[in-house]
């Protein structure tokens, strides 16, 4: 019997504990953890680090999702980046950098998945419009422009992470 497909996270109703404004970052996140499981289940690390007409790798997309919902929630807190942060940006699609295998990377893009709906369920709606500021320029945002930009910039990320997959996983290299 075929397994029954649920509808989008974002059509399931509200995420548990989150506060309405925040909604569809929720949403969001949750929608691309669960494309993400599934995509990259029994992908061979061997694959990992391949760059399809010399785009972004897989490994690459993984980090990098991770990174910037870590990078992003902070900003949103007020804070600026940590040295550790900064080196992990640094070694961000750097296969050289990296010990980590895909199971390893998913699971942390899922850890900071769960670190940032944990920050959304603390986070109350009348700190939204305060202003933040990003980056070593101190580039002017909001703490909802920065939760609104994880969202959008996850969801963009997924959707490279899904050609290259495919395309790689067509392709064969090795």
């Amino acid at each position: 019997m075929a397994e029954e497909k649920l509808p989008e996270v974002w059509l399931r109703g509200p995420v548990p504990n989150i506060p309405p404004l925040l909604q569809p970052v929720a949403h969001a996140l949750l929608q691309a953890r669960e494309e993400i499981v599934e995509l990259m289940k029994d992908f061979p690390d061997q694959l990992l680090w391949i760059k399809p007409a010399n785009a972004a790798s897989a490994g690459f997309h993984l980090q990098h999702l991770a990174g910037v919902l870590d990078r992003l929630f902070t900003y949103a807190n007020g804070n600026s980046l940590s040295d550790p942060q900064l080196a992990a940006l640094k070694a961000e699609g750097d296969p050289h950098k990296t010990n980590a295998g895909c199971a390893v990377l998913v699971s942390q893009f899922n850890s900071q998945v769960d670190k940032a709906l944990d920050a959304l369920q603390q986070l109350d709606e009348k700190t939204l419009t305060e202003f933040r500021t990003v980056g070593r320029a101190q580039l002017p945002s909001t703490v909802f422009g920065l939760l609104f930009h994880a969202a959008e910039h996850t969801m963009r990320h997924l959707g490279q992470l899904l050609v290259t997959v495919k395309m790689v996983k067509q392709t064969g290299q090795l």
